[in-house]
C-alpha cells in the first residue's frame, strides 16, 4: 500500500441513504480473493440493465462524473453483511475516498485498512456537497489525512475523526501485517524476556 497524504478530485454524488454492501458489490461476486476487475462489479445492479448495457438514469454512468476520486453518499454509507470486496469495488471503480454522516463500523474499518478513507462530517457540510456536485461536476475537494481535515471548494476545512493506529499505518503506507513485521526485533526481545521470566518461575 501506498503511503496517503492527501486525496485531492472531483466529486461524484451519490444522495442515497443506508447503502448497504450487497448494493455496493453484490454477493455472487464474493468468490473471488483477487482485487482486479472488482470495480466494474461495483453498485453492479443499479448501473447495468439486465443486457449488461449501461443505465441512462443511474447517476454515476453520467460521463461528467467520470474520473471522480471522491464519492458523497447517503447517512450509514457501507452497512450491511460485512466484505472486504466493497471497499475494493470502490477504490476499483476510481474512488479513494467516501464522504457521509456516518459509516457502518464494519466497513469503516475494511475501509481504512485497504487505503480507502471514510471521512464523516455533518448533515449540512454534506447537503453543500451533493448540491455543489449536481451544479458543477467539476468541483473538487482535498482530503488531508495528516490534519484530518476536508477541504471544501470554498477554502473551508472540516476536521473529521480517525484513529491513530489507522492514521499512522495510511500515512506510512503499511498494513496492519507490515506494521507488526516491523516490530519484529521488539517481539522477539519481548518473547525472549518472558520466556526467561516463565522459566525462573517454573
Amino acid at each position: 500500500m501506498e503511503p496517503i497524504k492527501t486525496i485531492s478530485g472531483r466529486i461524484a454524488p451519490l444522495p442515497i441513504n443506508d447503502i448497504d454492501t450487497d448494493q455496493i458489490i453484490p454477493a455472487r461476486f464474493l468468490k473471488t480473493t483477487d482485487k482486479d476487475g472488482l470495480g466494474k462489479s461495483c453498485f453492479f445492479d443499479w448501473r447495468y440493465n439486465e443486457d449488461g448495457t449501461d443505465r441512462e438514469d443511474f447517476i454515476l454512468n453520467k460521463e461528467e462524473y467520470s474520473g471522480a476520486r471522491v464519492l458523497v453518499a447517503g447517512h450509514n454509507f457501507g452497512c450491511g453483511s460485512s466484505r472486504e470486496h466493497a471497499p475494493w469495488a470502490l477504490m476499483g471503480m476510481g474512488f479513494h475516498a467516501v464522504i457521509s454522516t456516518d459509516f457502518a463500523d464494519i466497513f469503516r474499518n475494511n475501509a481504512l485498512k485497504n487505503g480507502l478513507i471514510p471521512v464523516i462530517v455533518d448533515e449540512e457540510t454534506k447537503q453543500q456537497l451533493l448540491s455543489l456536485a449536481l451544479e458543477d461536476p467539476m468541483t473538487e475537494v482535498t482530503v488531508d489525512l495528516e490534519t484530518q481535515s476536508l477541504v471544501l471548494p470554498d477554502g473551508r476545512k472540516v476536521v473529521f475523526p480517525i484513529d491513530g493506529f489507522s492514521k499512522y499505518c495510511l500515512l506510512n503506507g503499511v498494513d496492519q501485517m507490515g506494521f507488526l513485521m516491523k516490530l519484529d526485533d521488539e517481539i522477539a526481545a519481548y518473547e525472549t524476556a518472558h520466556g526467561q521470566r516463565v522459566q525462573t518461575t517454573a
